[in-house]
């Protein structure tokens, strides 16, 4: 489903990422895990373009974009349609109710007729357990609630992948598992995901692979248990003892 080639990015003198190197498959779940600064998120914005590589090319399904290459608005817009984006911060649309939020793509993206798009927003909202919720706006639901419709947001214009950047860090903790509940469930159905998190229990119990990054480059990745429980590099077995603590 994804195949992301020696993508390397810079913000000027600082080299955020080094060749990475990573493939996923459709239907498995990755999980990235790291210290701050490690680059896990600009990672996870050059697989959506929101941030553009300097070097390496990144194929998601069928469309393949080399970043040695000129890049058209026309393909970046097209590659971003195979990506739904959950954000830290909800990112919601604040003048509009939890199912207008939940239309916008597929009426502005996809030009869906308004009708059919309220149809599926309402069962997606079903499905991430705020079907009553569908006619509240924002700054009346929780932060769980909140990124909840986020979700539902991203999962609205059928994306080939989803991509979630700590979807859990701006959450008060007793709302983490509400939000944690969705994302289970969507491993479970077989979605192909790739999470940026500090949640290790979520890592441990639904990623099909761990990828531990710091400084820019992929240190290890395996399994789970490869990575949690038999860790080969010096500088995961460190990271991993400081969340001990």
């Amino acid at each position: 489903m994804i195949t992301a080639t020696n993508i390397s990015k810079r913000f000027g003198d600082l080299e955020v990422l080094k060749q990475i190197n990573m493939e996923v498959d459709t239907g498995k779940v990755i999980v990235i895990i790291g210290p701050s600064g490690s680059g896990k998120t600009t990672l996870l914005r050059c697989l959506n373009l929101l941030e553009q590589p300097e070097s390496g090319s990144l194929t998601i399904d069928t469309q393949t974009i080399d970043f040695r290459d000129k890049i058209s608005k026309h393909n970046i817009r097209n590659f971003r349609r195979l990506s739904g984006m959950v954000f830290q911060t909800y990112n919601l649309f604040p003048h509009f109710t939890a199912i207008e939020n939940v239309m916008e793509g597929p009426v502005i993206v996809q030009k869906v007729k308004k009708t059919e798009a309220r149809q599926k927003a309402e069962g997606i909202l079903a499905k991430v357990g705020l079907k009553e919720k569908a006619d509240t706006y924002p700054y009346q639901l929780s932060g769980g609630q909140q990124q909840r419709v986020g979700i539902a947001r991203a999962m609205a214009i059928d994306p080939k992948v989803m991509l979630f950047d700590e979807p859990t860090s701006a959450l008060d903790p007793e709302l983490i598992g509400e939000v944690l509940q969705v994302m289970k469930q969507l491993a479970e159905e077989g979605r192909t995901m790739v999470v940026v998190t500090h949640e290790m229990n979520f890592a441990k119990e639904v990623a099909d692979e761990v990828i531990f990054m710091d400084e820019g480059a992929v240190v290890e990745r395996g399994t789970p248990f490869e990575v949690f429980e038999q860790p080969k590099e010096e500088r995961t077995k460190r990271f991993l003892n400081l969340l001990k603590e």
